[in-house]
């Protein structure tokens, strides 16, 4: 849909380096917190330094590094219900980042506001009352659902038991007051309290000062945080902020990746794409299978042009990474079962862009891009988020635009039930004739 848009060249024969995956992840759960892309990648080089700095095994340092990159895997598996209570769960997310986890009535101030948003009056004591009566049961279920969806992940990705083991204690404390086993002090893995430091000091760091960040390690130290992993960021962190400040995490946390790198090619690289697909879709309901009916639907398409098979292993891994931005919209918009307003409908047609800056840092990934990022223009340059107009080379990405119309027409949505393959057919010939599809 613009010169480079032909479909590029397909991931080398060399494959996928896992850490650029892992990597990639990561971006996509900075979105689902509302946090600047690279956030969790800071978070792992303040893990990493950690680690150097007390002299942890190399066992401990490479679990850390994994768990950094993949703290939050599980959040798509529980964004629905997340947006079900408090509505825009990104920005739930985002306020209680930085809270004090280990003390719930700081938590709890924020839950009770966005529980309650936009409610009349003379219902928000009664919400208030629910909230009493079922936040811990509410709690439990949620988080253990979120370590569940990240376990399930992990081991798709043939990730190490260590890293699936600490995943289980994400929202764990160390005063066991943590979600969802109340598990506390040396039963929570060494990695996960070593990633509950520097994830929290990065966020406060970045979001308000490294002074403040110090600050609340010293605060927290010994009922949120493993005091000796305090004391020893609280030693270190400031120089540590200074280094972040002169460091691209991106290639930095990719010279870290423990060795020897494990690269995915063939089977085993789709197999990763596709539980990055599934990841993406878990995010609702109604994306159930989203990604992976498209990339089945986009291959059969190519076969039956008669393109080699270097296309159609190009589109369908497309196909499988296309919605990866979803994670920045919330379900508040996913989930609507009404018409969008314009505002929203704006934040919609952020997720491609978002999609091209994450495949874009991973030399593989971003020769996706031409086909991934731009699965929502049309040939008239009525799409978005680029207003592209195709040409004639542009065949797999007009497949793969068309394929995702067809699909989604063919999915219940929130505001509709899903259309006939008959319907939805006409609706694409419709679309064709009027010249926003090919």
């Amino acid at each position: 849909m613009s010169a480079d848009t032909s479909g590029g060249l397909p991931i080398s024969a060399e494959g996928l380096r896992v850490g650029e995956l892992v990597a990639t992840l990561a971006l996509a759960q900075d979105n689902a917190f509302g946090q600047p892309l690279e956030s969790q990648l800071r978070s792992c080089l303040l893990a990493t330094w950690m680690c150097e700095a007390a002299g942890f095994d190399d066992e401990v340092r490479e679990t850390a590094y994994w768990v950094a990159l993949l703290r939050y895997l599980g959040c798509t598996g529980h964004a629905h219900e997340v947006a079900t209570v408090f509505g825009d769960e990104i920005a739930i997310r985002a306020q209680t980042l930085v809270h004090d986890a280990a003390n719930p009535a700081e938590v709890m101030r924020d839950v009770v506001a966005f529980a309650t948003a936009g409610h009349p009056e003379e219902e928000r004591d009664e919400i208030v009352r629910m909230l009493q009566e079922q936040a811990h049961e509410w709690a439990v279920h949620n988080f253990a659902s979120g370590c569940e969806v990240a376990d399930m992940l992990a081991r798709r990705l043939d990730l190490a038991p260590s890293v699936r083991e600490a995943l289980a204690f994400t929202f764990e404390r160390w005063n066991g007051n943590g979600y969802p086993n109340h598990a506390g002090g040396e039963s929570i893995p060494l990695p996960m309290r070593i990633v509950h430091v520097s994830h929290d000091m990065e966020a406060i760091g970045r979001l308000f000062s490294p002074e403040q960040a110090l600050e609340t390690a010293r605060d927290r130290r010994d009922r949120t945080y493993d005091p000796a992993l305090a004391d020893l960021f609280v030693a270190h962190g400031g120089d540590w902020f200074e280094l972040l400040r002169e460091t691209e995490p991106w290639d930095a946390v990719l010279a870290l990746e423990p060795e020897p790198h494990r690269m995915l090619t063939g089977k085993d690289l789709d197999d990763a794409l596709t539980t990055v697909a599934d990841f993406i879709d878990l995010k609702s309901p109604y994306m159930n299978g989203h990604s992976r009916r498209c990339a089945e639907l986009g291959a059969d398409a190519v076969r039956i042009l008669g393109l080699d098979g270097d296309a159609v292993d190009r589109i369908r891994r497309a196909a499988l990474v296309h919605d990866f931005g979803t994670t920045g919209v919330p379900n508040s918009i996913w989930d609507k079962p009404g018409p969008l307003t314009r505002a929203e409908f704006d934040r919609v047609e952020l997720h491609p862009m978002l999609t091209e800056q994450m495949l874009r840092r991973s030399p593989a990934l971003a020769s996706l891009n031409p086909l991934a990022s731009t699965h929502h223009e049309r040939c008239d340059g009525s799409g978005y988020h680029k207003r592209l107009r195709a040409d004639a080379d542009d065949l797999q990405a007009c497949v793969l635009a068309a394929t995702e119309v067809y699909v989604g027409l063919t999915t219940e949505r929130a505001d509709r039930p899903a259309f006939s393959p008959r319907d939805a057919a006409e609706e694409v010939r419709r679309l064709e004739s009027a010249g926003a599809l090919e």
